[in-house]
């Protein structure tokens, strides 16, 4: 049946570990100037180590039975003119029935895997009078073990249709939604469409909205010039610049190739091993407070691209789809721009000092009812993975808070 669910096992053939340990063991290494840290990129010396361990050390077969672990399932479902894709997702449903339903999308490099350290206090948590929920966590079309589209213009709009599809092929009517990095985007996305009658609650964790101006926001530009000409900037706001600033200067290379040539970069990544864990590693580390990697997490995290259904290369598309998206004539903005104008639905904020974008949290009370706007004293781009009770802290507060009792549950 076209809209059954399927329980899911992740199965990496036997061949496929085997010719993954062959490329490792073949890599050419370019060579490194002296001194110069991570400036330029990955560190020769972590990428050789890492990759050595990827190939004489790590056992997927061992993370690929913790990950089992957890209830994984498969569906089919289609965006509008596109054709149909089977999407996989983690389904953690509470024993509570007050539960809220709540579907977590992840990012770039992300996957499903930044979920798994949030599931169970979400679901089954310790104090009888914290909100549960019931957690949804899938794979975005082309990432981890969903299928992508092969159709071009697959973009933020048909990743939120699928998943609101989804949502409610689970029989759940209302729901919250949770998303950083493209989680963000496409979680707005949702929002847009589908606020308030389905999604009455939105977890945010990433300060991606414009800088306000005096015709679509005058009383939040007004309040900025006031800031920035007399009474001046807080030194978290100060400090949120200069890492929004180092990002857009220094750490948007990936965007730019992405964004524009993802066939191209897609041949290396796909073919090389070592190709796609400098890539993605150099993020981990930039994007991070100083988060301790293990061999262990990151080879995991970069096996997961390895062995996607779609392969290494699927990962980039929805940056260029993003950026290529047709612009509504009617629309005086981007399609990005769009999703960060109001939407009827009660919103919170979390913002991270090592994220990559770090703007004042007022700037975004113009994109919803803000009924709480969080600033933490450590994290960075994968809250759910790095400070995993920082944000299980916020959604708990979030429903005993501002959006207390505004998703239906049981």
């Amino acid at each position: 049946m076209a809209d059954e669910i399927k329980p899911f096992t992740i199965a990496v053939p036997d061949a496929g570990l085997e010719d993954l340990r062959e490329r490792l063991r073949r890599t050419r290494f370019p060579t490194e100037l002296e001194g110069v840290g991570n400036t330029m990129g990955a560190p020769l010396a972590d990428v050789k180590r890492i990759a050595t361990y990827w190939a004489e050390k790590y056992d997927w077969r061992v993370a690929e039975a913790k990950l089992n672990e957890i209830p994984h399932f498969t569906t089919t479902l289609q965006a509008e003119g596109f054709e149909p894709l089977s999407v996989h997702f983690m389904h953690v449903r509470s024993s509570r029935k007050d539960a809220i339903p709540l579907i977590f999308v992840h990012g770039w490099p992300g996957s499903f895997l930044e979920a798994t350290k949030i599931l169970k206090p979400l679901s089954e948590p310790s104090d009888a009078s914290q909100p549960a929920f019931h957690v949804v966590a899938p794979s975005l079309p082309g990432y981890g073990f969903s299928e992508a589209s092969k159709k071009p213009g697959f973009s933020a709009d048909q990743h939120g249709e699928v998943f609101h599809k989804l949502m409610l092929r689970l029989g759940y009517e209302e729901y919250a939604t949770q998303g950083g990095d493209w989680g963000f985007l496409i979680t707005r996305a949702m929002g847009r469409r589908y606020a308030p009658k389905y999604i009455k609650a939105q977890h945010l964790n990433l300060d991606h909205y414009p800088q306000p101006s005096l015709t679509r926001n005058p009383i939040t530009f007004i309040r900025t010039m006031v800031s920035a000409l007399i009474t001046g900037f807080s030194e978290r706001d100060r400090k949120g610049f200069e890492r929004s600033k180092w990002f857009k200067n220094e750490g948007q290379g990936y965007f730019g190739v992405q964004s524009t040539k993802p066939q191209t970069l897609g041949y290396g990544l796909t073919d090389s091993p070592v190709a796609l864990l400098a890539w993605i590693y150099e993020k981990l580390v930039d994007w991070t407070d100083d988060y301790p990697w293990t061999e262990e997490e990151v080879c995991t995290w970069i096996s997961i691209y390895w062995f996607s259904t779609a392969g290494p290369r699927a990962a980039h598309q929805l940056y260029y789809e993003t950026v290529h998206a047709p612009q509504d004539p009617s629309k005086n903005a981007s399609t990005t721009a769009q999703l960060t104008e109001w939407q009827d639905v009660k919103v919170g904020l979390a913002h991270f000092p090592k994220d990559v974008l770090i703007l004042p949290g007022w700037w975004a009370h113009v994109i919803g009812n803000v009924v709480l706007d969080k600033y933490h004293e450590k994290g960075g781009h994968f809250a759910a993975w790095e400070c995993p009770d920082i944000l299980v802290g916020d959604l708990r507060e979030l429903f005993t808070g501002g959006a207390k009792g505004s998703v239906k549950t049981g």
